[in-house]
């Protein structure tokens, strides 16, 4: 049993380090919070246990008594527990609390350290938080300090005097008080400032204005929780170094309803250009639960004068059934094939079989009109394909003089 505390990083699926993916593989239970993606949680086994206990402003899915108590009990069953946490655990996470209570319970445990907002947020926003030109320091400041404490333990005049570069989590709340507490104790309304929203995701947003101007600005622009507060010069770089928010795709969310296995390359690339990407699959493939006639064709291919194949599902349930029975690509010595566009003919040629044509165009139309071409009367043809699907490629391929099959 063991409990690894696990940052989840800022937002960015990509930004989660290698140590905590391969956790999150391996762990029986996964604990997570509210600015854990699905992205993430697709790393996590089919049949592990997932427990959310997420917290926002007003609505705690758990406290964070019950939280430990939660890890501590997960443990004694055995389970290797993920906790998965936004950010870095031990930046305002509350995971030295849960590290405590697991050492207070024996529990044996592990810090797997994330990137924190407050790290990757200005930087995604073009404001690196240290620069020889303005500051060579950086302070971290929550702007949400524990509720039961008699008052700030906050410097203001000293924050104010430093030359650092300040950074604010969970301080939208008590935005206007934190600007008027640091311009009372002397720090220049005219002093740059930034703010950042969801932070290296498709929703993140930011904006430059000044110290004095802060609260009209998150106003105006809509800027709530989760959002970062910079304040210092480095905030002036922030209109050259944007290089996050040039993304074309920024902002938008697309829906992508292919088939589950075969919308990853696309996801990818959107994500690439900025989408929010959700994946709602609304067609699924399944092998036929009466395989008679795809194994009778399997084994009689050397029958047949050409093999068509019209999609990567095509490929990879017959080359099942094939290898099924014993045989493999020699099955198709005699046999020429053919291919509708270049991901299907990347599927051919990955079972050690090259396509003898492939249209120009990736539609059934082409492969009929180029099978025709090349003299496809008194010729077999197999089309091994869905049960459901266009009626074009045989039906041409019949009409000019071919036996198909499919």
């Amino acid at each position: 049993m063991k409990v690894y505390l696990i940052g989840a990083g800022p937002g960015d699926p990509g930004l989660l380090t290698l140590r905590g993916r391969d956790i999150l593989a391996a762990a029986d239970v996964v604990i997570y919070d509210y600015l854990a993606s699905d992205e993430l949680l697709a790393h996590t086994r089919p049949d592990a246990e997932r427990i959310y206990v997420g917290k926002i402003a007003g609505n705690h899915a758990l406290p964070q008594p019950q939280i430990n108590e939660l890890l501590i009990a997960k443990a004694r069953e055995g389970k290797e527990v993920a906790r998965l946490k936004g950010g870095d655990p031990y930046i305002f996470g509350r995971g030295g609390e849960e590290a405590e209570a697991l050492l207070k319970a024996g529990i044996p445990f592990e810090e797997v350290p994330g990137i924190s907002s407050v790290i990757a947020g200005p930087a995604y926003a073009g404001i690196p938080l240290t620069h020889r030109a303005f500051a060579s320091s950086v302070t971290i400041i929550t702007g949400h300090e524990d509720p039961t404490k008699p008052e700030s333990a906050h410097n203001w005049k000293a924050l104010a005097a430093s030359a650092s570069t300040l950074v604010f989590v969970m301080g939208m709340k008590n935005l206007a008080q934190i600007s008027s507490k640091l311009m009372e104790a002397g720090l220049a309304g005219d002093t740059p400032a930034a703010l950042v929203t969801w932070a290296t995701t498709p929703r993140h947003r930011s904006c430059v204005c000044t110290l004095a101007t802060l609260p009209k600005a998150a106003e105006e622009g809509g800027f709530k929780n989760p959002s970062l507060i910079v304040v210092g010069k480095v905030a002036t770089l922030h209109d050259s170094l944007n290089w996050f928010e040039q993304k074309p795709l920024l902002g938008r969310s697309v829906v992508v309803t292919r088939a589950r296995e075969q919308a990853s390359g696309l996801a990818t690339r959107l994500s690439a250009l900025g989408a929010e990407v959700i994946q709602f699959p609304t067609i699924a493939f399944h092998s036929l639960a009466d395989t008679a006639e795809v194994d009778s064709a399997a084994r009689s291919l050397s029958g047949y004068d050409w093999v068509v194949f019209t999609s990567v599902n095509g490929v990879r349930f017959f080359m099942e059934r094939l290898n099924a029975l014993g045989l493999d690509a020699r099955a198709f010595a005699g046999c020429r094939v053919a291919a509708i566009g270049p991901a299907t003919a990347k599927a051919v040629k990955e079972t050690g079989i090259i396509p003898d044509f492939v249209p120009e165009s990736y539609v059934a139309e082409s492969v009929a009109q180029g099978l025709v071409a090349q003299g496809i009367a008194g010729k077999k043809v197999l089309i091994p394909r869905a049960r459901q699907a266009r009626e074009v490629l045989p039906e041409e391929l019949r009409k000019a003089g071919a036996e198909v099959l499919g």
